[in-house]
């Protein structure tokens, strides 16, 4: 299968989210129009996906929840999980660490970093602070391939350049510093502020 668009995977690892909430439910099968109502997107959109990456089905009562959600595991995660770090613990970075804890098995939070001495060596929402001095030590001793971002804007581009030169293969940006990196690494940028101010423009418009 070819590389697919970032925009199809967000959207598989939503639909991946929602058949899991339904599989709780007790949910075993489900219609395209309901995931897409699920995920406020149209059932074309589903079926478009879903047909993306080579999952149909012949029954009338939908696609299998089980199964869907385990072929979308195929496609999106490897077969012997990824790690993770945490850049910069601070009240972002805890939350993050909070609330991803045991959401996926092929995907963990290995290590936070930080430059506070009053943080360094604790365990902080389930995962050790190590000093930033030991950052490319540890990525290599675990084996982590992702870090997520969430420096002071300031400290953002030195910190990814360090990122790099220590072998991380992804970032996931929550800075408003916007990144310049080599090619051979994948770059996510999240900006909260610009997010918010998105929002507040379309309320502004819809009070107009």
């Amino acid at each position: 299968m070819n590389t697919l668009p970032g925009k199809t995977i967000g959207r598989l690892s939503e639909y991946r989210r929602t058949l899991l909430n339904c599989l709780a439910q007790g949910k075993t099968h489900i219609y395209s129009h309901e995931l897409a109502n699920l995920q406020n997107i149209t059932a074309v959109q589903v079926r478009r996906d879903i047909m993306l990456i080579g999952y149909s089905t012949t029954l009338k009562k939908g696609y299998d929840v089980k199964d869907l959600i385990k072929v979308i595991g195929e496609i999106i995660d490897t077969d012997d999980g990824l790690n993770a770090a945490i850049i910069g613990i601070g009240n972002l970075g805890r939350a993050i660490a909070t609330y991803f804890k045991g959401k996926r098995t092929k995907l963990k939070i290995v290590a936070t970093f930080d430059t506070d001495s009053g943080k360094i060596n604790r365990v902080i929402s389930g995962v050790k602070c190590y000093p930033m001095s030991d950052l490319s030590a540890i990525i290599k001793d675990q084996n982590i391939s992702i870090a997520i971002l969430t420096v002071p804007p300031e400290y953002a581009s030195p910190v990814a350049e360090t990122l790099v030169m220590a072998g991380i293969k992804g970032i996931l940006n929550y800075t408003s510093t916007a990144l310049n990196v080599s090619s051979n690494v994948y770059l996510e940028e999240y900006d909260m502020i610009t997010s918010l101010e998105k929002v507040a423009y379309f309320v502004k418009e819809k009070n107009a």
